[in-house]
């Protein structure tokens, strides 16, 4: 795919089309990188980069339980036959 530059004021820019945008999974911010001549743009947001905070919410609120660690049935108990 190629794309034009387009002037933006003093600076030139480069108009990427939504699904691109979509699929990399850019938000509002992105970072440039450059190797050997070629830019690379990538989004800023780290993949499980608010996990941790989220993971302190859910102990401080309970919510870090098992949902089916007790689920059992009469199937359990007379059917069930370990190897």
């Amino acid at each position: 795919m190629k794309a034009a530059l387009i002037k933006i004021g003093n600076s030139q820019g480069i108009r990427i089309p939504k699904a691109i945008i979509e699929h990399c999974g850019f938000e509002k911010d992105v970072e440039f990188e450059i190797h050997k001549k070629t830019l690379v743009v990538r989004s800023s947001k780290k993949p499980r980069q608010d996990w941790e905070t989220a993971f302190k919410m859910m102990v401080e609120n309970g919510d870090d339980k098992l949902m089916d660690s007790e689920i059992r049935s009469s199937w359990d108990e007379a059917e069930w036959e370990w190897k």
